[in-house]
């Protein structure tokens, strides 16, 4: 079986895209990119970022790999008398609602995901959705993934 997960080079591309869009902002980032299975590929802290929010910035990255689906979305199945209720004391802590952390998506398969933090939960989200957009951009394009 062979799986797609994102590569340095490309991993590298989605952190230069979130900081050209926090930069724009004016807002420093944490931003972390994983692999398909949560690995930290990637890493970028600009200057004037919160350090407490460095560990954050990869554990939204790790929660949108593990779930598939963007951090943001996981949050109302994680409400008291929903299914999802108590999730986020799983995984030793490595697991966040907070918005910031999405997946990295090549023809349906997650092959990573980015996670931001450092901002508001929207500037988070914001810096993360233009990432994961240029890099659809660039993947359409024709920029491949790791396969191994």
């Amino acid at each position: 079986m062979t799986r797609t997960s994102i590569d340095i080079e490309a991993a590298e591309a989605v952190i230069a895209d979130a900081t050209a869009r926090a930069s724009a902002m004016g807002v420093p980032q944490n931003i972390a990119v994983v692999d398909d299975a949560g690995h930290l590929v990637a890493f970028r802290r600009m200057d004037g970022a919160k350090f407490f929010s460095i560990e954050i910035a990869i554990t939204k990255a790790f929660a949108a790999s593990g779930a598939r689906k963007p951090t943001k979305e996981i949050g109302p199945a994680t409400q008291p008398g929903a299914p999802g209720f108590g999730a986020q004391a799983l995984l030793g802590g490595r697991f966040t609602t907070l918005p910031g952390g999405i997946p990295l998506v090549v023809e349906g398969a997650v092959v990573g995901a980015i996670g931001v933090s450092s901002g508001s939960t929207a500037e988070d989200q914001d810096v993360a959705e233009a990432a994961v957009e240029a890099f659809n951009r660039r993947w359409n394009a024709g920029r491949p993934a790791r396969q191994g």
